[in-house]
């Protein structure tokens, strides 16, 4: 590992990817970013980031209680943000609408619940407090193979998944009531779309920690859905936005000694707030261009 930066760009990178766990951070990383930014893209057009990010913190408890039982910890994240998902979609309707809409206070508790159990695990486990924060805050350090391997194998089904039912959940997240008149069937599919979800939470908080999930799961897709309002458009930049939040942020968390879920946050924020501040001067700019247009020109 060098000391830092160099002139040399392409020596840089090779001198990075000539450590295999390094590479396995590259790998496991383009696999996440393509799923969260897919699944997230989703998850922001139909308003459910809270929801979301209760599905993130619930891998915390699930890969603390597996280090404590010496289990995989990538076990515990599937287990626990899947369960975590299908009790949300479980909770009672109200008015016809989603229940986990209707129901911020259970979501809130879960969540509150959920961090809390992740705490005991670690002091009954009584492990290394870098151990806590990597579960927290990321990290891209000891990514074996195999789990790159079992990170790809369920991003593939998650995304046929999402395939198979993404014509009817577009229409469904669009105008729910429209979707339902002409035969949706709008809770199956918000059930089966909130377990994608949770295995979605599972793989991104792999890297990006339970607390800093949000850089790849919300703000790629909120940024793509300022850019351009056409689906397939947005969808595909939302993809491509957090594929170079990724590898950006790895490259600067290698020669940094700061956490990767910090450079994660901070590219994709970056990148956020310079479109927000774009798209809102642009429009700005054409309306009183508009306003002054002479009638006649």
């Amino acid at each position: 590992m060098t000391g830092g930066f160099s002139p040399n760009l392409l020596a840089d990178i090779q001198d990075m990817w000539s450590y295999l766990g390094i590479l396995n951070a590259f790998r496991a990383g383009t696999v996440v970013a393509v799923l969260a930014a897919a699944v997230g893209w989703f998850m922001v057009l139909r308003r459910q980031s809270f929801a979301g990010h209760t599905l993130a913190v619930a891998g915390f408890p699930g890969a603390a209680g597996a280090v404590l039982l010496g289990l995989g910890v990538t076990l515990g994240y599937f287990t626990f943000c899947v369960l975590a998902a299908l009790i949300i979609a479980a909770l009672p309707q109200r008015d016809g609408r989603r229940g986990y809409t209707e129901e911020p206070a259970i979501i809130g508790t879960v969540q509150a619940f959920a961090l809390a159990a992740g705490m005991l695990f670690i002091a009954l486990y009584q492990g290394f407090l870098n151990g806590t924060n990597a579960l927290l805050f990321g990290s891209f350090l000891g990514i074996t193979t195999d789990q790159v391997v079992t990170l790809a194998l369920v991003a593939l089904v998650a995304l046929i998944a999402l395939a198979v039912i993404g014509r009817p959940l577009l229409f469904a997240s669009i105008d729910a009531d429209v979707a339902r008149a002409h035969g949706v069937p709008g809770r199956p599919l918000g059930a089966v779309f909130l377990a994608l979800l949770g295995a979605t939470a599972a793989e991104v908080s792999q890297i990006t920690g339970a607390l800093l999930i949000f850089a790849l799961l919300v703000l790629p897709p909120a940024t793509a859905q300022l850019l351009t309002p056409r689906p397939a458009r947005s969808l595909a930049l939302s993809i491509g936005l957090a594929l170079i939040t990724v590898w950006v942020g790895l490259f600067i968390a290698y020669y940094s000694p700061y956490p990767i879920g910090f450079w994660l946050t901070t590219v994709a924020f970056g990148l956020y707030a310079l479109t927000y501040i774009g798209t809102t001067v642009r429009a700005r700019t054409g309306t009183r261009a508009t306003v002054h247009t002479p009638a006649g020109a």
